[in-house]
């Protein structure tokens, strides 16, 4: 039983044993490939395989006459090794090459190993890079490119390398500069236009207070607006400053502004989880809820926890300069947020976060859309909104909740950029969809508020005592 276990294990594993004399000036030709293994250049057809190179170097340092070769494929998604946390590229081909010669560890080499790893025709959103596996990076090892130099061709990719250990060809999403610098251009221009229109949705708000101050529920929810608003205000304004402001600022104001930023977008992604409890309380819990003070302690949490949370990363050390790279590996970008070390941070605070809150604010948006539909086909509210200002209700729900920023889940690396140029748009402008909403829902407001929510709202109510 202890065979069969152990034959499992090294399936994918190849290796070739060589013998050189260190009395060898000339250099060793090998070649690879993840199917056939390590070989003699001359048993594999030509374009078929990839290629190692091992300058005579090598063995002029060593003190033995004869030494060992080893040169290993290893087929990592078999093997279940070489796994890196957060790791963002792909193997190519789920292939590990690792190169041995003799008992030494061999580095600081003048002329340069050199694998030649052979593929397709690669996609323009996608970069190669030379790496090998680092034991010592974060806790469990991880893949460096420390020491190797990356010469990307059409169909082959050089990696030359002043040392011998396990490398691989890593292949990273990668945005083309062009497309870069135009969704550059977009997010400034739109960040710049949403400051403008938050301004002014604020202000909106508080006129509609200051002039309908007695009405509770109204007062309570332009509250909420007001504050989601202020967030999306400060998000914009972090972003400008950023991508002005990082890469030629200290290292210690860089990760204050990159907390800051990270605070921004956690207070939006948390005012978007209160609309959709408020829109909860209000369409489920009709009737029978009072909290003292209440808009002051839904305050307390919106801006007060995603403190706590940027408080925890800072203290862990998660922010700092965080480069967006070209397929050229030319930086266009340099902004402070979390770095790379801590993309767990990230995926916790960021990701999984907006995920929890984008399944809870669709069932609400989806239970209010519910409501509203079977409301008006009824006929239950009478003298209710045309239904193009239905429509436009729910569209602008479906903004205020935070559904535009889903379209992140689209993005993976840049496979599709048509997306990209809608999520940067559509969230740029978002302070502008809330505005146009707010305007249409609550103004001009007569003695019956002619928005459709609150028709739903005094119809639940009414519904409600009548079966009590």
């Amino acid at each position: 039983s202890v065979m069969p276990r152990l034959h499992s294990q090294l399936v994918g594993l190849k290796t070739l044993l060589l013998n050189v004399s260190r009395a060898v000036t000339h250099d060793v030709l090998i070649t690879f490939s993840p199917t056939e293994g390590p070989s003699t250049l001359n048993t594999t057809e030509k374009g078929k395989a990839g290629k190692i190179h091992l300058p005579g170097e090598i063995f002029q340092s060593l003190s033995t006459q004869i030494v060992l070769v080893m040169v290993t494929v290893l087929n990592i998604q078999q093997l279940g090794m070489f796994k890196e946390v957060n790791q963002m590229g792909q193997v190519l081909d789920n292939t590990v090459v690792g190169i041995t010669v003799g008992n030494t560890s061999i580095s600081g080499l003048q002329d340069p190993v050199q694998l030649t790893f052979t593929h397709r025709q690669l996609p323009h959103d996608v970069t190669t890079q030379c790496v090998f596996w680092d034991p010592s990076k974060g806790t469990a090892g991880g893949w460096s490119s420390s020491g190797c130099v990356t010469q990307p061709g059409d169909k082959e990719t050089v990696c030359s390398c002043d040392h011998l250990t396990f490398f691989t060809l890593l292949l990273n999403p990668a945005l083309d500069s062009s497309m870069a610098q135009a969704l550059m251009a977009v997010a400034t221009a739109g960040c710049g236009i949403a400051m403008a229109f938050s301004i002014f949705t604020i202000a909106f708000c508080i006129f509609l207070r200051c002039r309908f101050r007695f009405e509770e529920t109204l007062c309570i929810n332009l509250g909420l607006h007001a504050n989601l608003v202020g967030s999306l205000f400060l998000l914009n304004l972090a972003f400008l400053l950023n991508s002005e402001l990082s890469g030629r600022t200290q290292e210690g104001t860089c990760k204050v502004l990159g907390g800051f930023t990270h605070y921004c977008l956690l207070c939006c992604f948390t005012w978007m989880a209160l609309e959709g409890c408020q829109l909860y309380l209000l369409f489920v819990k009709v009737l029978g809820i009072y909290i003292h003070h209440y808009l002051a302690k839904l305050c307390l949490i919106g801006w007060g926890f995603p403190a706590l949370v940027v408080g925890v990363a800072g203290v862990i050390g998660s922010y700092g300069d965080y480069n967006i790279q070209t397929k050229e590996h030319q930086v266009i970008a340099h902004l402070c947020w979390i770095t790379p070390k801590h993309l767990l941070v990230h995926y916790i605070t960021n990701c999984g976060y907006f995920s929890l809150i984008f399944l809870f604010n669709t069932a609400v948006f989806c239970v209010v859309t519910q409501k509203s539909c079977s409301l008006q086909g009824t006929g239950a509210v009478q003298g209710g909104p045309k239904p193009w200002k239905v429509a436009l209700v729910a569209a602008g729900l479906f903004c205020l909740l935070g559904a535009t920023w889903a379209l992140v889940f689209l993005t993976y690396g840049i496979s599709s950029a048509p997306v990209l140029y809608l999520f940067t748009i559509l969230n740029s402008l978002q302070g502008i969809f809330i505005f146009i909403w707010l305007v249409v829902l609550y103004y001009p407001k007569t003695k019956e508020i002619s928005g459709s929510l609150s028709h739903i709202i005094r119809h639940e109510k009414t519904t409600t005592a009548c079966q009590d």
